[in-house]
């Protein structure tokens, strides 16, 4: 692996706009052209799965911004050093990070024309953190195996490999190894993010030599215990009106069958079983998407995906591109299908909240953000409540937090904020599944106050909530007497 700079892409398919990024010291022309920010691009090469010859992940890496592109990193290392370095992963299984970069949380932004004109954007978290956006695993993005037909099975598997490639990464880039790690990711990356960041933990306590600076996980909308997933999009549909009871009364003896033979599997061990219910389960999803009339089931108020990647795939596609990233591979991406999603179909529906309860009570008190688009059928915000109901500990005390109310200036909120110790939750209203696409100002906000432990400005409704109960209460007995 080799340092691999990006000094410019194309703003378009033509090739005639670029985007600059810091100077090609090669290049004469580049004198006097905005430099915004230092990028680099490339594969960390590593082994597996299996016996399989070598696989190669894709990375890009964009610095913050409060550091200067002009000024070695070196020369600035203190400032390098406190700035936290942000991994985001998207989920799928089999979709590409780079959805992340070009349509959430990313500096650039693709437009929806038929040339896939790309932007810088104002929105990008890279503005106080630095960003690296990761192709995993493979078979997804630019990353790929050398084996053909070989892809990964297990969670075990997929973070062995990703913790080889950081330890690349780092070795290749040390400026960076000293940052304040966070592992980050959406959806199915629920899965990921905790894998990864166990394995982190696990190699850090094994190898000091190796170790990397793991200081907490973000999860957005995450697929964590899909049971519960499954479970609550059936209630969500119905409470929305999209199905009605004689078909809810259907859906759900599905459910029983589906709970059933996954419950089975996890006992088990037994993969056959868990590819059965990841069926079982994608058939109740599917099913009331069809009763619902093929509603999106990343955003209950639409009937088409917010994020249509359009002409995305040919950009990313194209001779100029590929060579200012430094890739081969021809760039793919899913969501939930191809091969990618098939071998990790036993991994699909099996329970991975467990491991969000290790890092939460690991001694290192990795600080555990779980935020949700509350528009979201698919794993949004009941999901993802249960879940962390049922992993923090003091039970009683997490019941008993405060859940404030994050206020816009006007009045309206932002979102909905629990913390207890080292687990914060968040609900944001007005989103859907991609909560940085929805509401990408008010989703780095949240990230920034997590990060940096800026307050989140509101108010606790318990006090009104329970004055209005007790004037009821107090109306009631007036009319009994």
């Amino acid at each position: 692996m080799s340092r691999n700079p990006v000094y410019a892409i194309p703003a378009n398919n033509s090739a005639t706009q670029t985007i600059h990024f810091y100077p090609d010291p090669a290049k004469k022309d580049d004198e006097g052209t905005p430099k915004t920010v230092r990028s680099y691009a490339g594969y960390a090469d590593v082994d597996g799965p299996g016996s399989a010859q070598k696989s190669h992940l894709f990375y890009w890496f964009f610095e913050s911004q409060t550091c200067d592109p002009n000024v070695d990193a070196r020369a600035q290392q203190e400032l390098v050093d406190v700035t936290p370095l942000l991994i985001w992963l998207n989920g799928g299984p089999g979709a590409s990070s780079l959805i992340g970069l070009f349509m959430e949380n990313g500096p650039l932004r693709v437009a929806t024309d038929a040339a896939a004109t790309i932007s810088v954007s104002p929105d990008t978290w890279n503005q106080e953190a630095h960003v690296v956006y990761w192709d995993q695993p493979i078979g997804s993005g630019y990353s790929y195996c050398e084996t053909e037909g070989v892809y990964v099975e297990d969670e075990e598997t997929l973070a062995r490999m990703f913790w080889e490639a950081l330890q690349q990464f780092f070795a290749t880039y040390p400026e960076y190894k000293n940052c304040p790690l966070y592992v980050c990711g959406e959806s199915y990356a629920g899965k990921y993010v905790p894998a990864i960041a166990w394995k982190i933990h696990q190699e850090n306590r094994k190898k000091p030599g190796t170790s990397l600076a793991l200081k907490g996980i973000a999860v957005g909308n995450g697929w964590i215990k899909p049971e519960l997933s499954v479970r609550v999009m059936i209630d969500y549909a119905y409470a929305s009106g999209l199905i009605g009871l004689n078909q809810k009364n259907t859906l759900d003896g599905y459910y029983t069958r589906f709970k059933d033979v996954l419950e089975e599997g996890e006992k088990n061990k037994d993969t056959k079983k868990l590819k059965q219910a990841t069926d079982l389960g994608n058939g109740i999803v599917n099913a009331v998407l069809a009763y619902g009339g093929n509603f999106d089931a990343y955003d209950v108020r639409r009937w088409d995906d917010l994020l249509s990647i359009g002409a995305l795939p040919s950009y990313l596609d194209s001779r100029p591109v590929k060579d200012a990233l430094h890739v081969t591979a021809d760039w793919q991406c899913a969501d939930n299908s191809g091969p990618v999603a098939e071998h990790l179909k036993a991994d699909n529906m099996a329970d991975a909240s467990g491991l969000y309860a290790e890092l939460i009570t690991a001694n290192e008190k990795y600080k555990v953000l779980l935020y949700t688009g509350d528009f979201d059928t698919a794993c949004g915000f009941q999901s993802t409540e249960e879940i962390l109901d049922g992993i923090v500990k003091p039970h009683d005390s997490w019941h008993k937090a405060k859940r404030l109310i994050w206020q816009q200036a006007q009045g309206h909120p932002k979102g909905f904020v629990r913390t207890l110790g080292n687990v914060t939750q968040v609900a944001l209203p007005d989103s859907g599944h991609e909560v940085p696409a929805y509401q990408p100002q008010i989703c780095r906000e949240m990230l920034y106050n997590w990060l940096f432990g800026r307050p989140f400005h509101g108010q606790d409704p318990e006090g009104v909530a329970q004055g209005i109960l007790a004037k009821a209460q107090e109306d009631a007995e007036k009319e009994e007497g």
